[in-house]
C-alpha cells in the first residue's frame, strides 16, 4: 500500500467546450500509474462510498483515481440531461484521464447504478485508452431493466430517484424552498395526486425531469432504444457484419473489453446486470466474470432486510476490482483466467458458490392445487412437485379468487422493487384475503435453487387489464415466512395469453430440510408499482377516482396446471 497525496481538483473541457470537474487522487510515490475513472451525478465527494471503499484506498494500491461530476452536476458546467451526453462526454473523459501527468495511458472504470451506466456509454464510444470496466447494478435495456418490469411502471424507485435528482438540481440553483419541499417529499413519496403517478410537486419544481417522459413512453420503442446501451452494443455488432472495416474494428474493440459484472439478489436492476453479462459472454472474446451477492441496491453488507447472511456476505467487490485492474491495467498475473467465471452467494447456507457459467438447469415444475380457499386458509393452497395426475391432492376443484380492492391494495414488503428491499417476515401479510398462498409440505431434504424462476399461472380477470404479483418465500418451522424472490406483470387489453408467465428475479438459495416453499399471488404491490385501474389506461393517465375492484381467478383444477418453474441444482 502506498501513501496518497491530498486530492486535487482538476478540470477538463469536452469537445463542445463544457468544463467537467474531477477530484483526483495520486499515489505519493514516483513512477507512472494506471487511471481508475468514476463518472457520477451526485456530487463527486460521495464517490459511491455507500458501497465502495474511498477513492484514496484505490489510490493506495497504485492507481490515479478520478471521480468526475458529469455535465451539469456537482461543480461541473453545462446542463444535466439524464444519460443524454454520456457517450461523447465519456469518451472525452477517458481520453483526458489517460493523459494526466504520471498516467500510463491505460484507464479502467468502476461504479454502480448511474456510475455503471456511464461505463457502458463510454465503452460504446470506443476510447482507445479504456482497457477494462466493472459495471454494477445497471439497466442494459432501460425499459425492461430499469423503468418498467413486466410492463408495469416501477413507481417507487423511479419517483424516489426523480425527486432525489430534482432536489440536487434545486440545491445547485440555490433554491432553498424547492430543495426543502423535495427533500421532505423524498421521505414520504407524494402519491395522493388525482393521477397518483403524476406528482404535482415534481411537475411544478422540475418540469423537465426524465420522470415525466418515462411515464409518457409506457411501451418499448424508439424513445427507449435511443437511451439504452443495449441498442448501441447491438448496432455495433450488426454494423461490423454489414459495413466496412472501420465499424468492424470498433466492434472488435468493444468485444475485447474485459468486464467484471456485479449484481445483487435484491437489486431492482439485476435484470440489466444479467442481460449485459449473458450478451457479453455470448459474443465477446474478452474475459467476463460475474459476482452476485445477497444485496439490495445499497448497501452491500451482511444484513438485507431482516436476514443476517453472515460475514461471508460482506462485499468482496473492492478487493475483486483491485485484482481485476491489476490484471488488465498493470499486466500482473492475478490468476483470473484460472478461476470460475461466476460467483454466486447462496442464501441459506450463506456461502459463495462457484460456477463456470450462470446456472441454467432444466426447470422443475411445482404445481398449484387447492380446494378454492387458498386466499382464505393458508393450509388450503398447496405446492406439489408431483404431476397433477398422480398427486394425492389432485381432484376437480373450484378456482381461487383474489379480490383486489384499490382502497387497500396489497402493500409492497421487501423484495427488489421497494424500499427497504430484502427479505422480511411476511407471515401476517400472507393472511390477507386478497393474497392466495400455495405452500409445499415440509422439505425432507435441502432444496438448492440457482438460476431463473418463472411462474406460469392459468388465470383470468373480470376487467380488460389486471396485474399479478408472484412472491416465493421460505416458510420456516416456526411459522415465519421470508421472501427471497418475486416478479410482477401487468396484463393490458389484447395482450393476455394463457398461462400468464411471470419472470421472478433469478436467485441462489438453499431451503433447509424442515422448511417449506410458498408461492404468494396478489393483484397489487403498492407503491412499488401503480395500482391497476382495470381498463388498460396507462399509469400516467390513470385517475385515482377511476380505480375499481378487480377479481382475478386462478385455476388449479383438473384441466389446468398452474405451476412455478424452479431451477433445482
Amino acid at each position: 500500500m502506498l501513501a496518497v497525496r491530498p486530492k486535487q481538483l482538476l478540470s477538463m473541457q469536452t469537445r463542445d467546450g463544457v468544463r467537467l470537474d474531477s477530484d483526483v487522487y495520486y499515489p505519493d510515490a514516483p513512477g507512472s500509474f494506471p487511471v481508475l475513472l468514476m463518472r457520477q451525478p451526485y456530487g463527486r465527494t460521495i464517490a459511491s462510498t455507500v458501497v465502495y471503499a474511498h477513492p484514496a484506498w484505490y489510490a493506495a494500491h497504485g492507481y490515479i483515481v478520478v471521480i468526475q461530476d458529469v455535465r451539469g452536476r456537482g461543480t461541473s458546467a453545462g446542463e444535466f440531461s439524464l444519460f443524454t451526453h454520456e457517450i461523447a462526454d465519456g469518451f472525452d473523459a477517458v481520453q483526458w484521464a489517460a493523459n494526466l501527468p504520471s498516467s500510463t495511458g491505460d484507464v479502467g472504470m468502476y461504479g454502480f447504478s448511474y456510475q455503471g451506466m456511464t461505463q457502458l456509454y463510454a465503452a460504446i464510444a470506443q476510447p482507445a485508452a479504456l482497457k477494462a470496466i466493472c459495471p454494477a447494478m445497471l439497466g442494459y435495456d432501460l425499459y425492461t431493466d430499469w423503468a418498467y418490469e413486466g410492463g408495469a411502471f416501477c413507481l417507487q424507485a423511479n419517483l424516489g430517484w426523480a425527486i432525489q435528482l430534482a432536489a440536487e438540481t434545486a440545491r445547485l440553483k440555490g433554491d432553498a424552498t424547492a430543495h426543502h419541499m423535495l427533500s421532505t417529499a423524498a421521505k414520504k413519496l407524494p402519491l395522493c395526486d388525482p393521477v397518483p403517478t403524476r406528482s404535482g410537486l415534481l411537475k411544478s419544481l422540475d418540469p423537465d425531469s426524465f420522470y415525466h417522459a418515462w411515464l409518457d413512453h409506457w411501451q418499448p420503442g424508439a424513445y427507449w432504444d435511443k437511451l439504452s446501451p443495449k441498442t448501441y452494443f447491438q448496432e455495433l455488432e450488426v454494423g461490423s457484419q454489414e459495413s466496412g472495416i472501420g465499424t468492424r474494428e470498433a466492434t472488435q474493440s468493444l468485444l475485447a473489453l474485459p468486464m467484471l459484472h456485479i449484481g445483487g439478489w435484491f437489486d431492482p436492476y439485476l435484470r440489466g446486470t444479467l442481460h449485459l453479462y449473458q450478451d457479453q459472454v455470448a459474443r465477446s472474446q474478452a474475459l467476463q466474470q460475474l459476482i452476485v451477492g445477497p444485496w439490495a441496491h445499497l448497501p452491500w453488507g451482511r444484513k438485507v432486510g431482516e436476514i443476517d447472511y453472515g460475514t461471508a456476505a460482506i462485499s468482496p467487490c473492492d478487493r475483486a476490482q483491485i485484482r481485476w485492474f491489476d490484471h488488465f491495467l498493470k499486466g500482473l498475473d492475478t490468476g483470473l483466467h484460472h478461476e470460475p467465471l461466476v460467483r454466486l452467494f447462496e442464501m441459506g447456507t450463506n456461502q459463495w458458490r462457484n460456477f463456470d457459467q450462470f446456472p441454467d438447469p432444466k426447470p422443475t415444475p411445482y404445481f398449484l392445487t387447492s380446494t378454492g380457499l387458498a386466499s382464505l386458509d393458508e393450509t388450503d393452497g398447496r405446492l406439489s412437485s408431483q404431476p397433477l395426475a398422480t398427486s394425492p391432492l389432485h381432484r376437480f376443484t373450484p378456482p381461487d379468487h383474489i379480490v383486489h380492492d384499490p382502497w387497500r391494495p396489497v402493500p409492497a414488503l421487501g423484495g427488489h422493487a421497494t424500499i427497504p428491499a430484502g427479505a422480511f417476515d411476511r407471515a401476517s401479510l400472507d393472511c390477507r384475503t386478497d393474497i392466495a398462498t400455495y405452500t409445499s409440505a415440509p422439505l425432507t431434504a435441502d432444496l438448492h435453487l440457482a438460476g431463473k424462476v418463472k411462474a406460469e399461472i392459468f388465470c383470468a380477470a373480470d376487467t380488460p387489464s389486471f396485474d399479478l404479483c408472484a412472491v416465493l418465500s421460505e416458510v420456516k418451522p416456526n411459522g415465519s415466512v421470508f421472501n427471497f424472490t418475486q416478479g410482477y406483470m401487468r396484463v393490458n387489453p389484447g395482450q393476455f395469453t394463457a398461462p400468464l408467465s411471470i419472470q421472478l428475479q433469478p436467485t441462489c438459495i438453499c431451503l433447509p430440510q424442515g422448511s417449506a416453499l410458498r408461492l404468494s399471488l396478489s393483484a397489487a404491490c403498492f407503491p412499488a408499482y401503480p395500482v391497476n385501474e382495470g381498463k388498460g389506461t396507462p399509469s400516467g393517465e390513470t385517475h385515482l377516482m377511476d380505480l375499481q375492484i378487480i377479481t382475478v381467478t386462478i385455476a388449479t383444477g383438473e384441466t389446468t396446471a398452474s405451476h412455478v418453474l424452479l431451477p433445482l441444482v
